[in-house]
């Protein structure tokens, strides 16, 4: 009988420990952007200062879920002056809406990725979308395209000056 109530100690410990949130490494997580510029270039962009709640077992998809955030004010396009206005309320408005932020609601195996289904708040509008993802040497690396006007980002300027579609890519590092 002591047998049976340490292996089910075990058991439930080893389970425990394998849902425990992973923790963020900020200093290598980051959300990538690409959009197209005047219809002829592309500007790159960055967001850091990512956090929030990562909690991913390839082995339990109906227990993991994702609950992320980045701070707004650190788009980075390497412009100064183009990264002000993006702060301003003309775009992003990081002093009204400063995170934005990610809660999944649904992470499923495909072929040999993963996508998790979730909803996506940016500048008070929240969409779900889908992200599709891979999990490797503890980095999470997902790839999806965004419409800015979804969310209201730039609406005054149109989508010649700015495109209308930002091809995002999210590489999130932790430590188990």
């Amino acid at each position: 009988m002591k047998t049976l109530q340490l292996y089910i100690l075990l058991v439930s410990t080893l389970g425990l420990t394998m849902f425990q949130n992973q923790t963020i490494d900020q200093n290598r997580s980051e959300v990538n952007f690409k959009i197209n510029n005047l219809l002829i270039n592309t500007v790159d962009g960055t967001f850091k200062n990512m956090t929030g709640t990562f909690n991913f077992n390839p082995e339990d998809l109906e227990n993991s879920n994702f609950n992320i955030c980045i701070d707004a004010a650190t788009v980075d396009t390497d412009n100064d002056k183009r990264d002000e206005h993006l702060r301003s309320a003309d775009f992003f408005n990081v002093e009204k809406y400063p995170k934005i932020c990610f809660t999944s609601t649904a992470i499923e195996k495909k072929d040999n990725a993963y996508i998790t289904t979730g909803n996506l708040s940016m500048h008070g509008v929240t969409k779900t979308v889908q992200i599709p993802f891979e999990f490797s040497n503890n980095t999470f690396k997902g790839h999806f395209e965004l419409e800015r006007m979804d969310y209201n980002i730039g609406e005054d300027t149109g989508t010649f000056m700015v495109g209308s579609t930002a091809k995002i890519t999210i590489t999130c590092v932790v430590t188990p």
